[in-house]
């Protein structure tokens, strides 16, 4: 099965909040108003660094239509939130860290009263130089921005003996390459509703991937015990792992308690740049080596990556990219290194990929370098030293065997934009070999033959290329980190089946995965269903809807609440039959079906009537936590998607720009659940790889935005996602695997980047090792400038 806009058929349906959001009828949270709401704002720090002498708030406590100024005095509980580590102060009481760092907040009848009190606020700064560089940062002599050293974490992986190994390697590869710090962009900013309830609960509605980590969080932040917060969490305009940690909601709870009164904060773009996550920006420098025949011996890599000011996951991304930047290859011998190094530079966290998009452009560039020393096929190299089925996982642990990557290779061998790269590769060398024999010599140069106009183009400043990337990702957080996941079934007494689950809806799909889930493992229909989500009142612990998991952890759920819920509606219905004076009907002839209990495809019972023969809900629940390997290291991860791509590129020779023609990705994730919910996690992926691989970097200087709006960070459109994308998924797992589909919301994203620089080195013979690609240095023209000059990045 292939899946592209045109594919069609019985799994394809109307997705249950699609209409919704097409027309625009759907409220996201920060769209919700409140009687008698008042606007809350933020003053955050005018520097990227400084110690702090003296906040005044009077002049500010004065605006007319001004209730309440909130300083780091105000906060009842521990000022400092973090999932991992909760260091990054509500409001900065010494030192500011980055110009997103909160100092105050405000709480008044308009925006322009907040305004005007933010303005009012006096902050005596003490400026001081900010570190930007993480290099520079771990130096002997840097001064500390936190107590503990300027190194959150420090990962270290070794196995055999790389010294001797490269001194037996006939090629050696070695580079340094370099990522950006690149925004999430999500439609809806981080923002919400905050109502103080006269029950004296607090109800909380704001984004977020995670609405029972966010409330433990408030928890302790406001002194409050957890079940006198209520937080709603969907439906989420946009994530992609920017709103997994806490962001205003510490503000508009507070400011909502101290007033008594709603308060709705919402973060302008501006101010969601300034304060908001960011991809951590990596540099990556590895040395690999391999023998005449092309088998890869040793590997050597130090990875650092610049967190920003504070944590959030910062460690847990460094595990991830440490262990994908062995990928899905086998070494005999490795050594890696990371270092995630505070700065002054905006924060670094959560974000689609988690590392591995960083870690396998690096990887993969590795990989093509040395194909090329060794003259052999690129994509033959890749398949000389994949992991076979049985192999272990990239630290040597035990991990869920499929025949993943060796099914993504032979997908993406046999594709058509493989195949019509070969065929252009041969034609190419055939030509070159009758020019050579015309001219007796040894035919153009590169410059010459890159200048030459294509067969069928009219501008011969345009050349195109083809490259292909493989990778696989894992999927869950991994050994050592709590990961429970759980969900309920529930005939209401209202007739509808309730399936109730911890997570969060921000455009993934997620009910249409859930509701086609519960369509073909039941058999209901889908008017038979009441899906409730986000909404920690009423959810059991799912989990966090991250790190790939929530379909998987969706499907295993389902699958252990079938047997037991199954049998309850049959029961109930066998009694409830009899008892309306029927015949006492065998459990084993009845089967659940649209709509109610069917026997020989004939419906005796509507759910309807079921519910209405009971006195209280027939309830399911189960609980359990993701699969994990058995090798005790934080973060190694068990479960593993498998993908390969191909991608086709033009690049504008005179301005330098690269344009992507088509695209084919082959995926081995296990069954498809929901077609267009697959298709469009793929497709949405890769338009995020696009910008992480041609446009997107958040560039600082002294700690401070340089791009400060969406006016001046470009961020791909439909238009730059290529004339075609084609998916192709392998669905086969092995007959002993019962872990069914695998997530696939990150897998699209990770490896589109290195595919790009291959084709950008086939049609200009230039290779890429920083990104997002600039246009200098592919510019071939009198003109280019000396760092285009350089293809290394410095």
């Amino acid at each position: 099965m292939r899946l592209d806009r045109q594919t069609s058929g019985p799994r394809w349906r109307t997705r249950p909040d699609g209409r919704e959001k097409v027309t625009g009828s759907l409220k996201y949270l920060t769209d919700m108003n409140a009687e008698g709401m008042l606007v809350g704002r933020v003053l955050r720090s005018a520097h990227a660094y400084a110690r702090i002498r003296k906040i005044s708030t009077e002049r500010a406590l004065e605006v007319p239509g001004v209730h309440a100024v909130l300083t780091h005095e105000d906060v009842p509980g521990l000022n400092g939130f973090g999932i991992a580590l909760p260091h990054q102060p509500v409001f900065c009481d010494t030192f500011v860290r980055y110009t997103g760092d909160a100092i105050a907040a405000v709480a008044a009848d308009s925006d322009e009263a907040a305004e005007l009190a933010l303005a009012r606020i006096e902050v005596d700064y003490e400026p001081l130089s900010p570190l930007t560089d993480p290099e520079e940062a771990m130096a002997p002599d840097a001064p500390l921005l936190h107590p503990e050293g300027n190194v959150l974490h420090h990962t270290e992986y070794r196995s055999g003996d790389p010294d001797a190994a490269f001194a037996e390697c006939a090629y050696v590869a070695e580079e340094t390459y370099w990522t950006p710090r690149q925004m999430h962009t999500y439609m809806e900013t981080e923002g919400g509703l905050f109502i103080p309830e006269r029950s004296g609960r607090l109800t909380v509605y704001s984004a977020t991937q995670h609405g029972l980590m966010d409330r433990r969080q408030l928890s302790r932040i406001l002194a409050l015990p957890e079940e006198r917060i209520r937080v709603v969490s969907s439906p989420i305009g946009g994530s992609f792992g920017g709103k997994d940690e806490l962001n205003v909601q510490a503000y508009g709870s507070l400011l909502a308690l101290r007033t008594g009164r709603p308060v709705r904060v919402h973060n302008s773009r501006a101010e969601s740049v300034r304060a908001g996550l960011k991809r951590h920006p990596m540099k990556i420098a590895m040395k690999t080596g391999c023998d005449r025949e092309g088998r890869l011996i040793a590997h050597r890599v130090r990875i650092v990556s610049d967190t920003g000011a504070y944590a959030t996951l910062g460690a847990e991304v460094l595990n991830f990219a440490t262990e994908h930047v062995v990928g899905p290859y086998r070494f005999g011998h490795v050594e890696i290194e990371g270092f995630c190094v505070y700065t002054n530079n905006g924060v670094s966290g959560e974000f689609r990929g988690f590392g591995g998009n960083q870690a396998i452009f690096a990887l993969e560039g590795q990989i093509d370098r040395l194909a090329e020393l060794a003259g052999i096929d690129p994509w033959q190299f890749r398949r000389l030293n994949l992991r076979q089925y049985g192999d272990p996982g990239p630290f040597g642990q035990a991990i869920a065997q499929t025949d993943g990557a060796v099914q993504v290779w032979e997908a993406l061998a046999a594709c058509p934009l493989m195949k019509e790269a070969a065929e252009k590769g041969s034609a190419e060398k055939e030509s070159a070999k009758k020019e050579s024999e015309k001219k007796g010599a040894e035919g153009k140069g590169p410059d010459e033959k890159k200048s030459a106009a294509e067969p069928g183009r009219k501008e011969p400043w345009i050349v195109s290329g083809t490259g292909a990337a493989i990778a696989m990702h894992g999927a869950g957080l991994g050994y050592g980190i709590p990961d429970p996941a759980g969900g309920r079934l529930v005939l209401a007494l209202d007739g509808m089946i309730e399936a109730v689950f911890g997570y969060e809806e921000f455009g993934q799909g997620l009910i249409a995965t859930m509701e086609q889930m519960l369509v073909e493992q039941f058999g209901f229909a889908a008017e038979d269903l009441r899906i409730i989500i986000g909404d920690t009142d009423v959810v059991p612990d799912s989990g966090s809807s991250t790190a790939s998991r929530a379909t998987s952890m969706m499907w295993m759920a389902l699958r252990r609440l079938r047997p037991e819920f199954t049998a309850g509606l049959i029961e109930a219905a066998a009694d409830a039959l009899y008892a309306s004076g029927g015949e006492r009907i065998g459990i084993g002839s009845l089967q659940l079906g649209p709509g109610g209990i069917y026997r020989d495809g004939e419906r005796l019972l509507t759910y309807a009537e079921l519910a209405r023969s009971r006195k209280e809900p027939l309830v399911c629940e189960t609980a359990f936590s993701y699969p994990t390997t058995p090798l005790e290291r934080v973060g190694a991860h068990f479960l593993y998607t498998y993908s390969a791509i191909a991608v086709r590129v033009e690049v504008n020779r005179l301005t330098g720009r690269v344009r992507i023609a088509d695209q084919y990705h082959a995926i081995a994730a296990g069954p498809v659940v929901n077609p267009q919910g697959y298709l469009g996690q793929i497709e949405g992926g890769s338009g995020m790889a696009v910008g992480f691989t041609l446009s997107e970097d958040a560039l600082m200087s002294d700690g401070l935005y340089l791009t400060r709006n969406l006016d001046t960070y470009i961020i791909p459109g439909i238009a730059d996602m290529g004339g075609s994308i084609t998916v192709e998924p392998i669905e086969d797992l092995p007959a002993h695997d019962t872990y069914g589909p695998r997530g696939i919301g990150e897998i699209g994203s990770v490896n589109l980047a290195p595919a790009v620089a291959a084709a950008v080195h086939q049609a200009t013979g230039i290779r890429v090792t920083r990104l997002p690609i600039e246009p200098e240095l592919l510019q071939d023209t009198p003109f280019k400038s000396r760092k285009a000059v350089s293809a290394n990045g410095e």
